[in-house]
């Protein structure tokens, strides 16, 4: 049975040539710092490529594709879509509760199937599983490092599309029928809507001018993510909601969103706390009852109480040793979510002071290449020379580090036989 807590989700982000290049340093671990706090770089070589771009970027597998006549681009705009990036999803404690990290390379290999089937295996430039992301909450849920597995696979957007003879051919015969078969890239095709909406009485539903009413395409793709998935024998998860109006969050913007609902929370249980001891009833009667219990002997100065009063007195004497260990508890969950409260505070205000910063030194950049998109682009390209050099250093260090964990483990293994 599919657990409603851990769903499934596949989003698509679009890319242009100007801005492809920010989304593969980030996919393929390129950067040298991430917006990404979460991101544990001793981690990286555990990421794994279903399908691995190698040395090439993502713009010159495109332009070889395009020189070999595989693909085309005849007609698009500078600024057209060339790039979709998917993200397949399905929430950490899917993982965890099904063997993490093997599991995750068994499901996202699945996934990959899967998104071969949609874009065609050669239109796919890279797909690689993130095992270096690691979950905050979960991890302190758990009391042990827990990591957030997930997928980014870059593909082209390509369609099929018939091209025609003209009536400037000169042979009357051929005009209108079709002259070759190209491979274009074309987003809006690639996602337009064919499926009809119907309402729940299964009505096919109109627009108010009369056309057919569509459903989204990127539900449609929930659909055929969940659906072959689960056929493939990957169950205990369910479908992305539907019609949720919730969109795709930077992974800082994520995790502030999930400290303030951490805050939120902690402030509820510190008022819940407040609130559990309550007074015995009627204890102003109580009390008269107390100062009216008990005689004083006039002789040995001793007092008497009724077997009644001798209860009634004992009873509350043990309510309130009860009371007080109450009080006393709630008092440390006072003071220990209090200082929970100040602890993710102070973090939620770091996080958002570093976001702040990010998005105040990449605005002259994005603003750039929204602007002058070929300008940026050329002199990014005349970067690529001076930090090759550089590029190649850190993929060394990476193998070196890849080597190492993998030597470490193989150790290991020896170890337990």
């Amino acid at each position: 049975m599919a657990n409603e807590k851990n769903m499934s989700c596949a989003r698509v982000q679009t890319y242009s040539s100007a801005k492809i290049g920010a989304c593969e340093r980030h996919v393929e671990r390129k950067n040298k710092d991430y917006g990404n706090v979460n991101v544990e770089p001793y981690r990286i070589p555990m990421n794994v490529h279903f399908k691995d771009p190698g040395e090439k970027s993502y713009m010159d597998i495109l332009r070889e594709m395009e020189a070999s006549g595989e693909i085309s681009r005849k007609g698009l705009r500078a600024d057209a879509v060339l790039f979709d990036e998917v993200i397949f999803d399905v929430n950490t404690m899917y993982f965890e509760d099904h063997g993490g990290y093997e599991y995750a390379k068994k499901f996202y290999e699945e996934a990959y199937h899967y998104a071969c089937e949609k874009y065609g295996e050669r239109n796919i430039i890279s797909a690689v599983m993130h095992a270096d992301e690691i979950n905050l909450a979960a991890s302190e849920d758990l009391d042990r490092a827990v990591y957030h597995y997930h997928m980014h696979l870059i593909a082209m957007p390509v369609v099929d599309k018939e091209v025609r003879y003209s009536k400037r051919c000169k042979d009357p015969a051929l005009v209108g029928t079709v002259k070759e078969v190209i491979h274009q890239i074309s987003h809006s095709k690639k996602w337009a809507s064919t499926e009809p909406m119907y309402d729940d009485r299964g009505k096919q539903i109109f627009r108010a001018n009369g056309k057919q009413k569509y459903r989204a395409s990127y539900s449609v793709l929930q659909d055929e993510f969940y659906q072959h998935m689960t056929e493939h024998g990957f169950t205990g998860f369910a479908r992305g909601m539907k019609g949720s109006p919730v969109e795709h969050l930077s992974s800082l913007q994520y995790q502030i969103k999930k400290d303030t609902e951490r805050l939120h929370e902690i402030e509820q249980k510190k008022q819940e706390a407040e609130l559990a001891y309550e007074p015995a009833k009627e204890l102003h009667k109580t009390y008269l009852e107390i100062d009216k219990a008990g005689k004083k002997s006039p002789v040995t100065g001793k007092y008497s109480v009724s077997k009644e009063d001798y209860e009634q007195l004992t009873a509350l004497a043990k309510e309130g040793i009860s009371s007080r260990g109450e009080i006393n508890r709630l008092q440390e969950s006072e003071r220990y979510y209090r200082g929970l409260y100040y602890d993710v505070q102070n973090a939620l205000s770091n996080l958002q002071r570093k976001y702040d910063k990010l998005v105040e030194k990449c605005k002259p950049f994005l603003d750039a290449l929204e602007s002058f998109p070929e300008v940026v682009h050329r002199f990014l390209d005349n970067l690529k020379g001076l930090f090759s050099n550089k590029e190649a250093e850190e993929k060394a260090e990476r193998e070196r580090m890849r080597r190492e964990y993998y030597a470490r483990n193989r150790y290991r293994d020896d170890l337990d036989r």
